[in-house]
């Protein structure tokens, strides 16, 4: 048998690893998903998303502040929602809430916003002046009346810093340009 030369023995080799095929390295991709996941959960905060509701076109405002995450309140046409839970839905009978002031659903309001209240006593030094903050979602046509009694719930169980969800109107050119 013949002595290889170093060459041949370099090239014989190259051709074998290459021959072997190549592993895929699931550590280094485990850590990929690991460092986006953690990278997610930190971001996601920052993202200021109430919830889209279809059936619900919200009134238009030219407020240019965010609002901040509080206590939400949802009123649809047959259903009210404190943190999306149902408190309040449309009768038997098929009334909803209308014109006309509703005892049953104020007391109702009244105590799931204490109870929401009693989850966390303490308050900051904004929410001592100005009370708890809270936003109620509503659609462009709920009556008056209806939001009425909630904000009246609202301030009269502690929170009284309230914002409405409105949908941001776009801004008006001068006709310059």
């Amino acid at each position: 048998m013949m002595k290889q030369s170093a060459r041949s023995r370099r090239l014989a080799k190259h051709h074998k690893r290459l021959k072997a095929g190549s592993k895929l390295n699931l550590v280094a991709l485990m850590d990929i998903f690991t460092i986006l996941v953690f990278f997610l959960i930190v971001n996601q905060s920052e993202v200021r998303v109430l919830q889209n509701i279809d059936k619900m076109t919200l009134p238009v405002s030219v407020a240019e502040a965010l609002p901040v995450e509080n206590l939400v309140i949802t009123v649809l046409a047959d259903t009210v929602l404190v943190q999306e839970r149902a408190i309040w839905q449309k009768g038997p009978d098929g009334v909803g809430l209308t014109e006309q002031e509703n005892p049953e659903f104020i007391s109702t309001l009244t105590t799931e916003l204490t109870y929401q209240a009693s989850k966390r006593i303490e308050l900051s030094e904004t929410e001592q002046q100005n009370g708890r903050a809270v936003t109620i979602i509503g659609d462009a046509s709920t009556p008056y009346v209806v939001l009425k009694q909630i904000m009246t719930a609202c301030a009269a169980t502690g929170y009284r810093d309230i914002s409405l969800a409105v949908e941001q109107q776009a801004k008006q050119t001068n006709g310059e340009g």
